[in-house]
């Protein structure tokens, strides 16, 4: 028996979501949900037809009804921050489309992981776990999974080596307040500061986490928005739910008590598998990095804080 998921809004980054999953073949029912449902239905439409050269898979349009027996359910539905709009402006706006969605879908939810892509990711899964009742480890935000993607990716670039042998994690808030976890990075089993050292590299860390930090609104610039690195990140968190890879990824869930922090939802290295967010792995971080994280929290909470009533 092959898997089931359900994409909730079919724009950029759902319709490539969806391109990304068909690619891999990942699931053998793939259905996109999105209230223009003529959207919905062109991007179904238009990936079938590529099936062809993919494998075996069903890709159609539907309901909130077809959420009923889904595997998985990846929330992409919301507004875009438009220009002279803060961020609060941004939450209170996505967080009431969201609790209508969630409504929507626990009208016909019988089991599965919702994993919570839409802006600002952080206090939005936090939300979904609370409207929708769930158990915190059924509701996973795609957090920071892209940003250490970016930051993995800007350490192999300058460092001039594969990026399979980089692994490092931007943790707290998938926004302003995320910090890099540098002593966490690694280089093939060697502490980066110490596979520079070694190396006789010259690396100024600070430039290298702007950059990351920056890469978002470096592609909005150019390209209008990001969707591409979001949309493979998505196809990684759902391809280790239904396959049970136990991957760890810093995704988000709502805590409870780990690295002292409760009842607030920030980007943490995690065991994901088959029932979701297995277990938050509780790493030795410096004083420092605990310092900026439960600022990160705060941050976060603090947003929750102006939503939480809606």
């Amino acid at each position: 028996m092959g898997f089931k998921v359900a994409i909730v809004g079919a724009g950029f980054v759902g319709a490539s979501a969806a391109y990304a999953m068909s690619i891999n073949n990942l699931v053998s029912e793939l259905v996109l949900i999105d209230v223009n449902k003529e959207k919905a239905y062109g991007e179904a439409l238009d990936i079938s037809h590529g099936l062809s050269f993919a494998g075996h898979m069903k890709v159609y349009s539907g309901e909130y009804s077809d959420v009923k027996d889904c595997d998985v359910i990846v929330v992409t539905a919301g507004a875009a921050r438009k220009p002279g709009e803060t961020r609060l402006d941004l939450a209170k706006k996505n967080a009431t489309i969201m609790k209508s969605i969630v409504t929507e879908i626990m009208k016909h939810y019988n089991r599965g992981t919702i994993v919570s892509v839409s802006n600002p990711v952080d206090v939005l899964a936090y939300m979904t776990q609370k409207w929708s009742g769930l158990p915190a480890n059924k509701v996973i935000g795609s957090g920071t999974v892209l940003d250490s993607a970016r930051f993995r990716t800007h350490i192999s670039q300058a460092l001039n080596i594969d990026i399979a042998n980089v692994h490092g994690y931007i943790i707290g808030e998938h926004g302003d307040s995320q910090l890099p976890l540098w002593s966490a990075t690694h280089i093939a089993g060697t502490q980066f500061d110490e596979y520079v050292k070694a190396n006789g590299l010259n690396i100024d860390k600070d430039t290298l986490f702007a950059e990351v930090k920056a890469a978002g609104a470096t592609i909005i610039k150019n390209k209008g928005a990001t969707y591409y690195g979001i949309a493979l990140s998505i196809n990684r968190i759902v391809e280790s739910i239904l396959k049970d890879f136990n991957t760890i990824m810093p995704v988000g869930t709502v805590l409870d008590g780990q690295y002292g922090l409760k009842d607030v939802l920030v980007n943490i290295p995690t065991i994901v598998g088959a029932n979701g967010a297995e277990k938050v792995l509780e790493l030795k971080i410096t004083d420092y990095e605990m310092e900026l994280l439960k600022k990160s929290a705060e941050a976060v909470r603090s947003v929750i804080n102006e939503v939480k009533d809606i």
